[in-house]
């Protein structure tokens, strides 16, 4: 049913902004524009490892010149680009994003690393859910009259490791406590394995082992880190923190400048990791994942939320209108530039299907890797387990 409200709910928004079309189009035309997009798709190639050139786009570039391009892009439309994200989806990013953190489940004394996050819309809302989180395990060790021990819980943070805190934590959420959740506003509630996630999830248990508190006794306070290449992003990110009384004088928020391909942290430093609408921009997308794999803590999580394959007949066809015909010039109003939002339903089209992406997970290293489709596979949400 959530499912469907979401589908529902897109078409909604589609068909009312192709009905006005901001007067901006014809039907011709538009049918024509996402034909020309379609065939130029099955052209063009998606940049192979060992090839000088990676798309951009549908365009073909020298692969040292996307990251440069990309920064371009996300430079130029940094300010405008929340409202934009509301203007394009209806609002449904929002819904989006809080099944993304639902589906993560943050605990007490979470240390999270959420890259590509720039304008911070995710990690405030996993930093506001491990603050809660914090608030009930105080609550709760109060009303028991004990003191509080570091809050990974059994079951929920990731075992012991080299870097991690004094205090040696839990094993990470299993992939069937994930889809426990259930599915979550806008979702279609589909959900595929590409691994055997039971034999996973066991290994994991037994890897992280039960758990124990911290020799003090205390309760240790998470840390969410934002991490994106563009500092323009970063910016808007540290004005909106700046701007919320609730995360202005939180110490355990922090902004760092770095590429998902090489980041700025040691191994085994964190409990989870996501990344939201950004890995379809990095130039080398198994290096990324590699990369996630290395900063994790053993039995902890990977959430990767982006943009994918429309699975409803119908809706696809509308989608693709509303795309290439009406995104572009959304953005040569509302942010004065459209080449931008061009080459942003160029890059959906360009991303791998779920299946295609939950092997390239795996192939990096995670385990029990999992998708869900949201909003008819208008957007995926991956998942996986460093075991």
């Amino acid at each position: 049913m959530a499912g469907q409200v979401g589908a529902a709910r897109l078409s909604g928004v589609l068909g009312g902004l192709a009905l006005n079309r901001l007067h901006l189009a014809t039907n011709d035309a538009c049918s024509a524009l996402a034909g020309a997009a379609w065939r130029q798709l099955s052209t063009s190639g998606h940049g192979d490892r060992d090839s000088p050139n990676i798309d951009f786009g549908f365009r073909q570039v020298p692969r040292e010149a996307k990251e440069g391009l990309v920064g371009q892009v996300f430079s130029s439309v940094a300010s405008s680009y929340d409202i934009m994200n509301d203007l394009m989806s209806g609002g449904l990013h929002r819904l989006w994003k809080d099944r993304l953190v639902e589906s993560l489940r943050p605990f007490p004394g979470q240390e999270h690393l959420d890259v590509a996050g720039g304008t911070g819309d995710v990690a405030f809302r996993v930093l506001r859910a491990v603050r809660a989180a914090e608030v009930e395990e105080r609550m709760a060790a109060a009303k028991a009259g004990r003191t509080s021990g570091t809050g990974r819980r059994a079951g929920w943070g990731p075992g012991p490791s080299s870097s991690s805190s004094a205090s040696p934590a839990t094993p990470s959420p299993s992939p069937e406590a994930a889809s426990a959740a259930g599915p979550g506003p806008g979702s279609d509630a589909s959900s595929s394995s590409s691994s055997g996630v039971g034999a996973a999830a066991a290994a994991g248990r037994s890897a992280a082992g039960s758990g124990s508190s911290g020799s003090s006794g205390l309760l240790s306070p998470g840390r969410v880190v934002v991490c994106d290449i563009n500092p323009d992003m970063l910016r808007v990110g540290q004005q909106k923190a700046a701007a919320a009384h609730d995360l202005a004088g939180d110490s355990g928020l922090s902004f760092v400048e770095g590429n998902a391909e090489a980041l700025p942290f040691p191994d085994a430093s964190f409990d989870s990791y996501t990344i939201a609408f950004g890995i379809r921009n990095v130039t080398d997308r198994p290096a990324a994942l590699r990369e996630a794999l290395r900063v994790l803590k053993p039995g902890g999580r990977f959430l990767c939320m982006e943009f994918s394959r429309v699975t409803q007949p119908g809706l696809r066809e509308a989608y693709e209108l509303y795309s290439f015909a009406v995104i572009p010039r959304l953005g040569g109003l509302v942010a004065q530039d459209s080449s931008s939002y061009q080459y942003l339903v160029e890059s959906i089209k360009q991303f791998p299907d779920q299946e295609t992406f939950a092997r390239m997970v795996e192939d990096a290293g995670f385990r029990g890797v999992t998708y869900e489709n949201l909003t008819a596979g208008v957007v995926a949400i991956h998942s996986g387990f460093k075991l």
